[in-house]
């Protein structure tokens, strides 16, 4: 199976990827220091503080799509791995399969009967018996 990637797709993991290491903090916090000492050369003049304020909108801005195209597709990537685990597993539920597409509602009610299974499970443990095993999981 062949896979392609986009250059956007590229280009936003290399942003956020790079964006995200320690060294970009390091170049912005020395940015900022910069500015900061050109205050009295410039007299702290609006024009002065404009600078700072266009470019770190700027770069919020551009940041912002940039980083959610490339939580998209992590998200995207986690949640087919996982779609993957449960239909490789012979005792899992299909039913779970592609569940972030489920109303909140809906999520609300499987969830309310996996801590069901959670209490159930801490309820034997404290009765010295196992919490291990593959429980049923009732019709809601």
């Amino acid at each position: 199976m062949m896979y392609r990637t986009t250059k956007f797709s590229r280009l936003a993991k290399w942003t956020a990827r790079t964006a995200g290491h320690p060294t970009a903090f390091v170049i912005a916090v020395a940015i900022i220091v910069g500015w900061a000492a050109t205050g009295p050369i410039f007299h702290f003049s609006d024009t002065w503080q404009l600078v700072i304020n266009t470019g770190t909108t700027i770069v919020t801005f551009l940041m912002v799509f940039l980083i959610q195209n490339t939580q998209n597709r992590d998200s995207q990537a986690i949640q087919l791995k996982l779609d993957e685990l449960i239909r490789a597993s012979e005792k899992a539920h299909n039913a779970l399969l592609d569940m972030e597409e489920l109303s909140l509602e809906d999520l609300d009610k499987i969830r309310d009967r996996y801590e069901e299974l959670a209490r159930d499970a801490r309820e034997q443990l404290r009765k010295g018996r196992r919490d291990t095993g593959t429980p049923e999981l009732r019709q809601t």
